[in-house]
């Protein structure tokens, strides 16, 4: 369950690149779900590969809710972040399964690193580095990690779309559903860049909260996606607030 993404071979499969597999007409569905609401989100403080706080007594309620929601879909298998706060998320939606599913943790699904803004009050990284705080959350084109000491929008797309992709050419049955759970900026940021949004648009349509499920479609093997669903959330009853949504 802890191996990293080249080295998984459940089915038997690794990195196919140069296999032409594509199943023309077959609708893969991946479902894509933030992690829970945790003590760093009420906070607003930024949270990324580096940082990892406790998710609230009322995330494991909003995790049943997800589960409960999901348990409708036959997924074939779950990945999941290996960061504790996305690992625990996908174990608490699989546990309101009535089947067994296998889950791995990919590294390539962690948070972005976020360099020196890692587990500052929001506020705080916007008095210091004012540019940078405003490209993050709107301008993914300007946002200049190297100051921070962070990745950039480009390095986290580049680290995940493989592992999208690897997944989308792998699972090709009609009856495949897929599961992905991770992180709120990294998951909007890779999202949209698979639906070919360009990089200065990756904000326009808003954040995810938590524990909300978004849901692609592709029927060329990963090559293409469109969007079924974005930010679900009407599954959850507890009220959601700015605190809850990056």
């Amino acid at each position: 369950m802890g191996t990293s993404f080249f080295e998984f071979r459940g089915r038997n499969w690794h990195n196919k690149s140069n296999v032409n597999f594509v199943n023309e007409g077959i609708n893969l569905k991946i479902f894509f779900v933030r992690h829970g609401k945790t003590k760093w989100n009420l906070e607003s403080r930024y949270q990324g590969s580096g940082g990892d706080s406790p998710l609230l007594p009322e995330s494991y309620t909003a995790m049943k809710q997800a589960g409960d929601y999901l348990s409708q879909f036959n997924f074939s298998h779950v990945y999941a972040s290996p960061i504790k706060r996305a690992r625990v998320t996908a174990q608490n939606i699989i546990s309101q399964f009535d089947y067994a599913v296998p889950l791995t943790l990919l590294s390539r699904l962690t948070e972005f690193n976020l360099g020196k803004m890692e587990g500052q009050k929001f506020v705080d990284v916007q008095h210091q580095f004012p540019e940078e705080f405003e490209a993050f959350r709107s301008h993914p084109e300007a946002y200049k990690a190297n100051i921070i000491g962070g990745e950039s929008f480009s390095d986290v797309i580049n680290r995940m779309t493989p592992a999208i992709r690897l997944i989308s050419q792998h699972f090709d049955a009609p009856t495949d559903n897929v599961l992905v759970v991770s992180h709120g900026a990294a998951l909007n940021a890779e999202i949209n860049a698979l639906l070919g949004i360009p990089l200065a648009n990756l904000r326009d349509r808003g954040g995810l909260a938590n524990t909300s499920t978004t849901i692609l479609e592709t029927n060329d093997g990963g090559q293409n996606f469109i969007l079924n669903k974005w930010n679900d959330t009407e599954y959850l009853t507890g009220a959601l607030d700015q605190t809850s949504t990056i």
